[in-house]
C-alpha cells in the first residue's frame, strides 16, 4: 500500500509496480483527489490506465488535501518520508524515506492507510474514457514534461 501526493513514475518504477501486481502482490496507491500542482495532476492521469490494466489498484482521496508519503511492505516494514514517485524526488532532490520495522509503528501506519483507503474512491478505467477530449489532450501534453516534473 502506498500513499502519494504526486504520481508521475519513470519507466523503472512503472514496470516494477506492474510486475509486482502481475506476481499477485496487492499493490494499492492512494492519490489526492485534488493536487496542488495542476500539471503534475494532469500528467499523473495518463499513468492510471496503464496501472489499472496490470492490476494495480488506484484510489483518489477526497476528504481533504493529502500530502503524505507512506509505504507499507508485507505488513512488517513501513516507509515514511519526503519522496514522491516522480523523477524530481527520485533523482534530482535530496529527499529521503525512513524505513521502520517496529511492529507497533507498522500497525499504526497500516491502520491509517486502511482508514484512508476506506475514505477514498476506487479509480476505474471507465473514468478515463468519459473525460472530454481537451482534458485528454492536456494530460498527454503534461506527460511529455514527466521527466521534469
Amino acid at each position: 500500500m502506498d500513499h502519494q501526493p504526486y504520481f508521475v513514475p519513470d519507466d523503472a518504477i512503472l514496470r516494477a509496480l506492474q510486475a509486482a501486481a502481475l506476481r499477485g502482490v496487492d499493490v494499492r496507491i492512494q492519490l489526492p483527489d485534488k493536487a496542488d500542482n495542476r500539471v503534475v495532476e494532469l500528467a499523473s492521469f495518463t499513468y492510471y490506465e496503464d496501472m489499472l490494466n496490470y492490476g494495480v489498484r488506484l484510489y483518489r482521496y477526497c476528504n481533504r488535501f493529502m500530502h503524505q508519503k507512506v509505504i507499507l511492505v508485507d505488513d512488517c516494514v513501513t516507509g515514511v518520508g519526503t519522496v514522491n514517485l516522480d523523477n524530481r524526488s527520485l533523482y534530482l532532490k535530496f529527499e529521503a524515506t525512513a524505513l521502520v520495522a517496529d511492529p507497533a509503528f507498522v500497525r499504526q501506519v497500516e491502520a491509517m492507510l486502511i482508514e484512508g483507503f476506506e475514505s477514498s474512491t476506487a479509480v476505474e478505467c471507465a473514468h478515463f474514457s468519459n473525460r472530454p477530449l481537451p482534458f485528454r489532450i492536456a494530460s498527454r501534453i503534461a506527460r511529455l514534461a514527466s521527466p521534469l516534473l
